[in-house]
């Protein structure tokens, strides 16, 4: 098959599992919104009512935090099981099997992007007003878009190997998540940890958001340098990973 059309396929295919996804449901592609809303409702009870934590500003705080930390897990989590989902395809015909990842990352990215639109249009309604660092944004959405292949792909490339990563991979990003500041700024990490607190690249990246899209600031570029140094070293040796064991993928599926 020319390149070309494994091009064309991945956008097809992205297309079909967005209508499929919309049409599983009542109400449709309204899930893709209400979803991280749900989740929003539900942090903000817990931490700010019931635990009393968090500042004046924890809504467009929390908000931020989630929506961009919904994008990075949602793709991580089905890109992990792209290869052995598609089991009958890749026995009947011949495809790179970089090619499931990306579809799934794509589709992840294509939701995001909605959210992304609902989540301006609700932070405008609370006085949040654009400003020249908004500029800044596509940078930023392409150091994570890199973070999330890189990482989608790599646990697709093992996942095969070893189907106990499923477990391991949730229970890590649960932890992850409580790591990358979704629920609090990083002020409230001590200067002295700091350094540690942001070895972690999302944590590096859901601050940058908020610094440029709350704070009207421009990000901390050093800072975004190391993610993506470590997001191209991750999708390296995802890509080696995934060439290398491309012609045995499917007969580990068939084990």
């Amino acid at each position: 098959m020319h390149k070309a059309r494994y091009f064309e396929l991945v956008f097809y295919k992205t297309y079909a599992d967005l209508r499929a996804e919309a049409a599983r449901t009542y109400i449709s592609f309204l899930w893709w919104i209400l979803d991280p809303l749900i989740n929003m409702v539900v942090f903000y009870f817990v931490f700010k009512v019931i635990l009393n934590h968090g500042t004046e500003n924890f809504v467009s705080v929390l908000l931020v935090g989630l929506v961009f930390w919904k994008w990075f897990t949602n793709s991580i989590q089905h890109a992990l099981n792209s290869i052995p989902i598609h089991l009958g395809l890749i026995q009947q015909i011949y495809l790179p099997k970089l090619l499931l990842p990306l579809i799934t990352i794509l589709t992840d990215f294509i939701k995001f992007m909605v959210v992304f639109s609902v989540l301006i249009l609700l932070l405008l309604l609370i006085g949040i007003t654009p400003s020249v660092a908004w500029i800044s944004l596509p940078v930023l959405f392409a150091l994570q878009l890199l973070l999330v292949t890189g990482g989608g792909c790599l646990v697709a490339a093992i996942n095969p190997f070893f189907p106990d990563l499923r477990i391991l991979t949730e229970h890590g990003l649960t932890l992850l998540m409580f790591l990358s500041g979704v629920f609090f700024d990083v002020s409230v990490v001590p200067e002295p940890y700091r350094v540690f607190f942001f070895v972690n690249p999302m944590a590096v990246m859901i601050d940058a958001f908020r610094l440029v899209i709350l704070e009207n600031r421009l990000p901390n570029w050093f800072a975004l340098g190391y993610v993506f140094v470590f997001g191209a070293i991750i999708l390296a040796v995802a890509l080696t990973m995934l060439a290398r064991f491309d012609r045995v993928y499917p007969r580990l599926t068939l084990a």
